[in-house]
């Protein structure tokens, strides 16, 4: 496994973690919040384990506002964190994994992209637009055995989250219809399920692990 992060500490931290705990990581430093960041993430991380098999992409959010406190310039780089990153990352991995006949996309991105949040338009609008783009790769490399799926959490008990409300993680689980946030490692596995053979079958979705809270049918 290979992971990545603009900060060579916070890096060196998720690594130890994940070592401690029995997993083998690399850890590289990139932004992937610039496209040459993204492409040369995956070149490292190619060179470091000798091809990427699943590409698992994820990036902090942009800062929250509305339309009214947001200016236009605060626009491309959340769509550069949020969705060109996606892009970006998906043009560096995947064609390989076309070649070799195997593969897995899945792009962490939000319940905001099936119910808006009002004060998260930045959010909202980047991720939605990654959303169509992963669902239109789906659909063109899916004979080449390669699934593209994206996760849409709710709110799970995260240093995001806490930002968001203050510090105060209880008020925001009284927003979730299961009573409590959700738990990261919980979020994990689902995305380790879509990664697994035994997903080989399910492309093309938006999954929502949200404890109950999206509203709507569809």
């Amino acid at each position: 496994m290979a992971l990545c992060g603009r900060h060579p500490d916070r890096v060196d931290a998720a690594v130890a973690t994940l070592r401690a705990e029995g997993g083998d990581a690399v850890g590289l430093v990139a932004d992937v919040s610039d496209t040459d960041g993204c492409g040369t993430f995956v070149a490292d991380a190619v060179d470091a384990l000798g091809g990427v098999d699943i590409l698992v992409a994820n990036a902090g959010g942009p800062p929250a506002g509305t339309f009214a406190s947001t200016d236009l310039a605060a626009y491309p780089p959340a769509l550069g964190l949020n969705l060109l990153s996606t892009v970006a990352m998906c043009k560096a991995a995947v064609p390989a994994m076309a070649e070799r006949g195997w593969g897995r996309v899945v792009a962490i991105t939000s319940m905001t992209v099936r119910q808006p949040s009002p004060t998260l338009i930045l959010s909202n609008t980047a991720r939605a637009g990654a959303t169509a783009f992963l669902k239109t790769l789906a659909t063109e490399v899916a004979p080449q055995g390669v699934t593209v799926n994206s996760v849409q959490p709710g709110l799970h008990a995260t240093d995001r989250l806490a930002q968001l409300y203050g510090g105060d993680l209880p008020a925001a689980a009284t927003a979730v219809p299961a009573g409590r946030l959700g738990d990261p490692d919980d979020f994990g596995d689902a995305v380790a399920f879509l990664c697994s053979e035994q997903a080989r079958f399910i492309t093309g979705t938006a999954v929502s692990i949200d404890g109950g809270a999206y509203a709507g049918l569809m």
